[in-house]
């Protein structure tokens, strides 16, 4: 798992323009009032810079954000009053109980670790109070082995260019691999490079892991539907609800 992603943590955003924050804090809120669900404490696990958080907050959502990341929190701390934590999900460790928790954006792919992943659970499991709600989303297998894979990208904007570069082993596991150039005010480049993995996990070994740490699966969706992923889906949601 990347504990960091230094330098990345500046052009983040301006290379996250199909993460849609506005309409997926609205689709979050959409999931739990459909299964009539009150939001209460929500936490915003692997909250990066904030943007997610910032958006429930906007609509009266009582949240606090947690990531692994200084770099993410330093960009995320901007006079907004949320409060922001900086823990590794695998060691997370709060002073109260929750209700909701959200972890979007394939974070829990970064978790290279089928047994990290289940710690996650668990730790997130022990702070939520019974019937709470946790949601989260992932990279599907698919995307890894089919958009992914062995390919190689680049996006463009004011900000900054990227080149990016994917390695995957036998479509599960995928080394992902950046470089940042930014534009000096002489007109010189600026390389910056960062580099991390990524691994799919099936929906057996997802709900398997939420068994274990006492969730009840209640749907897995496509990303902003409301209906089993497609074959060719390339982000799988989550809802399940902590049993008690």
């Amino acid at each position: 798992m990347m504990d960091s992603y230094s330098d990345f943590a500046r052009f983040y955003e301006s290379l996250m323009e199909d993460a849609r924050y506005p309409e997926r804090a609205d689709y979050l809120l959409s999931l739990c009032a459909r299964f009539n669900h009150e939001t209460g404490l929500c936490l915003d696990l692997a909250c990066g810079t904030g943007s997610l958080t910032r958006e429930l907050q906007s609509r009266g959502v009582d949240v606090f954000g947690v990531d692994g990341s200084e770099d993410m929190l330093c960009e995320a701390m901007r006079g907004d009053g949320i409060l922001y934590i900086c823990q590794d999900m695998r060691e997370l460790e709060l002073a109260e109980n929750i209700d909701t928790c959200f972890c979007t954006l394939d974070s829990l792919n970064h978790l290279t670790e089928l047994s990290d992943v289940e710690e996650t659970l668990f730790r997130v499991g022990r702070y939520m109070n019974g019937g709470g709600l946790f949601i989260f989303d992932v990279n599907t297998p698919y995307k890894h082995r089919e958009v992914l894979g062995n390919n190689a990208f680049t996006i463009e904007n004011d900000t900054v260019f990227c080149a990016w570069q994917n390695v995957t082993e036998d479509g599960v596991l995928t080394e992902i691999l950046l470089d940042f150039f930014e534009e000096q005010e002489d007109g010189s480049y600026q390389r910056y490079s960062e580099e991390f993995c990524e691994r799919a996990y099936s929906a057996l070994e997802l709900t398997n892991a939420l068994e274990k740490a006492d969730f009840e699966l209640l749907a897995v969706y496509g990303d902003f539907t409301y209906e089993p992923p497609a074959d060719d889906e390339q982000r799988a949601v989550y809802i399940a609800r902590k049993k008690g």
